[in-house]
C-alpha cells in the first residue's frame, strides 16, 4: 500500500495493521467461542453498572435534545444517540466497575473495551436507513470477528510497547483498535482505515494522572469510552475523506515514536492472528484491577482460617509480581471507589475482614470500617522474582501472589499462593459456569420478559446465531 501524499509506504506497523483488518483468514475456533464468552461477560458487566450514579449521570446526549431517531442504542437505557456518544456511553459501561475483561503484558489492557465502538456502529448500520456505502447489516459473526481483531490489534501492541513506563495510558491503544474495527464495518477501504488508524496514533499519548495518586478519580472509569469513541469519530471522518498520515509513527521529532514512545519504536512482535481472544484473562469473582485478582482469592482462602484472629494480626506479608508494586501497591488515604479498586492492600483487606469482595465493598459506607485501614497499615509487599517472570513469560502468562500472615504471638498463617487466576485460559473450564453466574447475577437488573430471551440466547454456542442481526440481540437490553 502507497502513500499517496508522497509514495513512499505507510509505516510498517501501519500497514500490518491494515492488512490484518481485510484479511480473509478466518479466526480460530477458540477465538469465536472466547469472544462469544467475552460478549456475553461485557453485557453482564455493562448491566451492572446501570446502579452506580457516577457512571449513569454521564449516559445520553450532551445537550437536551441531541437524541438521534433510529440512532446507535446504548443497552440497558432507552437513549438513541450518534453512534459517537453511544460508544461512550456502551464503552464507559463495560468499563465503569473495572469487572471486565484484561490483558496483561508490557502495557495493561482491557480489550472489551472496543465493544463500545463496535457495538453502536454495529446497531447504527442496523438501524440506520441511508448507512454508508459497502457497509453491510452487522451480523453476530461479523461482530465477533470484529471483537477478534480489535482485541489482537490492542493486545499485541500493548505485548511489548509499554505506554506506562513513558507516563502514557494504555487507551492510546483502545482508541488505535476501535478507529480500524469502526472503520472496517462502515464500509471503509483500506486507505480510509489507514486515516483512521494513522488519526488515532496522530491524537498522541493520555496522561495517566488520574489513575495514581494524588489524582486518581472517576476518570479512569470513562477514559477508555472517550478512546473507543474517539475512534468512532475518526472513522467517520475517514469515510468523509480525512487525509492519513502514513507516517505518524516514524516521523523524526515530531512523530508517535520520537514524542510518545521517547525514541523507542512501536513495532509488533508477533504476526496478528487470534492470540490475544484466545489468551485473554477474565474478572469472574472479583471487580478489582487484575494484577490483585490472585490476592483476592488467597486472602479468601485464609478468611475461615483468621477471621477470629484478625485484632491478633501483627503483619501481612503479601509477595507479589513488578507489575503490582509498579500499579496497585498503595498506602495512604483513599478517596473514592476508583481509588480502592486499585489499591492491593485495600483488596486483600476487605477479603481477609469479609470474606467476599464484591463492588459495593469499594463504596465510601463499607470502606469506612476502621478495620480495613487497620489491617493495611500492617502489611508489606514484596516483589517475588519468580512471580515477576512468570508474569512476563508469554507461554505461562501467570500473575502470582501470596499471603503469610503474622501474629503477635509468634505463630503464623499457611502461606497461600496463587498464581494462575481462575480468569485465566489454563483455568477456562473451571471458570466458565462462574461467568455463567455472574451474567445471570447481572440480568437480574432487568424485568423476566427480556431476561429470559438474552439468558437463552447465551446458553446457545454461538454458531447457532452466527447470522442473527447484533441489532436484535440488543433489542432484549432496551427498556420496553
Amino acid at each position: 500500500m502507497s502513500s499517496a501524499r508522497h509514495g513512499r509506504r505507510p509505516d510498517p506497523v501501519l500497514e500490518a495493521i491494515v492488512d490484518y483488518v481485510f484479511s480473509d483468514e478466518e479466526p480460530s475456533a477458540l477465538a469465536y467461542d472466547t469472544a462469544w464468552l467475552s460478549l456475553m461477560d461485557s453485557i453482564g458487566v455493562a448491566l451492572r453498572t446501570l446502579n452506580h450514579t457516577a457512571c449513569t449521570r454521564l449516559l445520553g446526549p450532551w445537550i437536551p435534545g441531541g437524541a438521534v431517531g433510529r440512532g446507535a442504542r446504548v443497552l440497558g437505557t432507552d437513549f438513541e444517540l450518534d453512534p459517537i456518544k453511544a460508544a461512550f456511553d456502551t464503552g464507559a459501561l463495560i468499563r465503569w466497575l473495572d469487572y471486565n475483561d484484561t490483558w496483561l503484558a508490557a502495557e495493561w489492557a482491557h480489550p472489551s473495551d472496543n465493544l463500545g465502538a463496535l457495538l453502536a456502529v454495529a446497531d447504527y448500520l442496523n438501524r440506520v436507513p441511508d448507512a454508508p456505502a459497502g457497509a453491510r447489516p452487522v451480523t453476530i459473526q461479523m461482530l465477533l470477528r470484529a471483537m477478534i481483531r480489535a482485541y489482537e490489534i490492542q493486545g499485541i501492541l500493548a505485548l511489548t510497547n509499554s505506554l506506562n513506563a513513558v507516563g502514557v495510558d494504555h487507551v492510546v491503544y483502545v482508541r488505535v483498535a476501535s478507529a480500524a474495527l469502526a472503520t472496517r464495518l462502515l464500509g471503509g477501504s483500506r486507505a480510509q482505515v489507514l486515516s483512521a488508524v494513522s488519526g488515532a496514533f496522530a491524537d498522541g499519548g493520555t496522561l495517566r494522572a488520574y489513575r495514581h495518586f494524588p489524582n486518581t478519580g472517576t476518570r479512569k472509569s470513562w477514559a477508555a469510552a472517550d478512546a473507543t469513541a474517539r475512534g468512532v469519530q475518526l472513522a467517520l471522518m475517514a469515510l468523509k475523506g480525512e487525509m492519513a498520515y502514513p507516517e505518524v509513527l516514524t516521523t523524526p521529532r515530531w512523530g508517535f515514536n520520537a514524542v510518545v514512545m521517547k525514541g523507542s519504536p512501536l513495532a509488533l512482535t508477533r504476526p496478528l492472528t487470534s492470540y490475544v481472544m484466545e489468551n485473554i484473562l477474565y474478572k469472574v469473582s472479583y471487580p478489582a484491577e487484575f494484577h490483585g485478582q490472585t490476592a483476592a482469592e488467597a486472602a479468601l482462602e485464609l478468611h475461615p482460617e483468621i477471621q477470629g484472629r484478625l485484632a491478633e494480626i501483627e503483619r501481612i506479608d503479601i509477595e507479589t509480581q513488578r507489575a503490582a508494586i509498579q500499579i496497585i501497591d498503595k498506602t495512604g488515604p483513599l478517596n473514592n471507589p476508583a481509588d480502592r479498586d486499585h489499591c492491593l492492600q485495600f483488596i486483600v483487606a476487605s477479603a481477609l475482614v469479609r470474606g467476599r469482595l464484591i463492588e459495593e465493598d469499594y463504596e465510601d459506607r463499607h470502606a469506612a470500617d476502621p478495620l480495613i485501614d487497620a489491617l493495611r497499615s500492617k502489611m508489606r509487599v514484596t516483589e517475588n522474582a519468580e512471580f515477576t517472570r512468570h508474569y512476563y513469560d508469554l507461554e505461562k502468562r501467570f500473575i502470582g501472589n501470596a499471603i503469610t500472615i503474622r501474629f503477635r504471638d509468634g505463630s503464623s498463617s499457611r502461606r497461600v499462593a496463587v498464581e494462575v487466576p481462575i480468569g485465566h485460559r489454563l483455568r477456562r473450564d473451571e471458570a466458565k459456569p462462574l461467568l455463567r453466574a455472574k451474567f445471570m447475577q447481572s440480568l437480574n437488573r432487568l424485568p423476566p420478559k427480556q431476561a429470559h430471551p438474552i439468558a437463552a440466547a447465551f446458553e446457545k454456542p454461538w454458531q447457532a446465531q452466527s447470522d442473527r442481526s447484533v441489532s436484535e440481540l440488543l433489542d432484549h437490553l432496551i427498556p420496553a
